[in-house]
């Protein structure tokens, strides 16, 4: 009979096969933690800001609420997009990117909302209280964006080269096509 240690040295085992992923390639431990944040923080905004019972010039409550509802949603989603195994299935590769154009978007249209129905309320304590739930969400997509920056950089660099291909023959196919263009070829 074989023994099971022969083996040890020279098989790798198989990676986990878990729904969840953190760390992941595109979500490091701190940063699901801010993005946790910033789904609860936008949650209680847009909370707070359903509750105001009138207002006088509603306009910048309802863009408040567009915004607010809007970083809630789809800071969930993109949360749970990268913290499971549902982006492989969604066909998007450029994760990185789509990451950092979301957050830097969010961020700005959640400080510009905040801002706006800061400037343009009936200083209730619930609208005071959603402000200030605002401008900590917009706070906390500002530090996710550093984060990203610090560790990654800025996912738009050019310069990357392209990942060989691991096709068997894709090479010999490649360099064929080189060598049959119209310029080398002598008639």
């Amino acid at each position: 009979m074989a023994s099971s240690d022969v083996y040890k040295s020279t098989t790798v085992p198989e990676p986990r096969a878990s729904f969840l992923l953190v760390p992941s390639e595109n979500l490091e431990k701190l940063r699901v933690l801010i993005k946790i944040l910033q789904v609860l923080l936008s949650l209680v905004a847009f909370v707070l800001e359903e509750v105001v019972n009138s207002c006088f010039s509603c306009s910048a409550l309802y863009f408040f609420e567009f915004i607010s509802c809007t970083a809630f949603l789809f800071t969930l989603l993109l949360l749970i997009l990268l913290f499971t195994t549902l982006r492989t299935k969604v066909g998007i590769t450029c994760w990185p990117q789509v990451d950092f154009i979301y957050t830097a978007v969010i961020f700005i249209f959640f400080l510009i909302a905040s801002i706006v129905f800061a400037a343009d309320n009936t200083k209730t304590s619930l609208e005071l209280s959603a402000v200030a739930f605002g401008f900590l969400a917009s706070f906390a997509f500002l530090v996710d964006l550093l984060f990203f920056w610090k560790s990654q950089g800025l996912p738009f660099r050019g310069g990357r080269s392209p990942e060989p291909s691991r096709e068997p023959g894709a090479g010999a196919l490649a360099e064929s096509q080189k060598l049959n263009t119209p310029d080398n070829n002598t008639q």
